[in-house]
């Protein structure tokens, strides 16, 4: 795949921008109420919701100033979100092995049968939309998702410093 530079950018008139920006408005209403059903239904909030998809995303236990950082929420924020996820026996606090002053959020193990069902909708329309497109027309597809998300994560965290 080359990269954007290779690509090059072109004029995108004014009609374009604004249908696109639209579409993007709607997408992320619908996206933050999808996901806000799903916290309230797991119990939580939709800001520990995203803070425990932000700790299931990882392969390590996250310090509380990682996913700090990770979600642009103070870590005085966090340490109650880890108290409420905790609470609810989604994550717990331990040590750091390499350094015992640490501690680490560590996700528990959990029963990921008991909420598939939640997401089974949502899968189920992906795929639907995705069999509307050639492989070639997904791959750009999955080049604009990319540079979206890559562009509107600048933006998201545009000025946050969390340490």
């Amino acid at each position: 795949m080359s990269t954007s530079a290779e690509r090059g950018t072109y004029p995108v008139p004014p009609d374009e921008l604004a249908r696109f920006a639209n579409m993007a408005r709607e997408m992320s209403g619908l996206t933050v109420l999808f996901h806000s059903r799903i916290a309230e239904q797991m119990g939580v909030s939709a800001t520990d919701y995203k803070c425990l998809d932000i700790a299931m995303r990882v392969d390590e236990p996250l310090t509380a100033g990682q996913i700090a950082k990770m979600s642009g929420l103070s870590t005085g924020a966090v340490t109650g979100v880890i108290d409420r996820l905790e609470k609810h026996g989604f994550v717990r606090r331990v040590r750091d092995p390499h350094d015992r002053r640490k501690v680490l959020v560590e996700v528990t193990k959990m029963d990921e049968t008991k909420y598939a069902h939640m997401f089974m909708g949502a899968m189920e329309s992906m795929h639907n939309v995705l069999s509307r497109f050639t492989p070639e027309e997904r791959e750009v597809v999955e080049r604009f998702q990319r540079v979206s998300i890559e562009g509107f994560r600048e933006e998201a965290f545009a000025g946050l410093d969390n340490g």
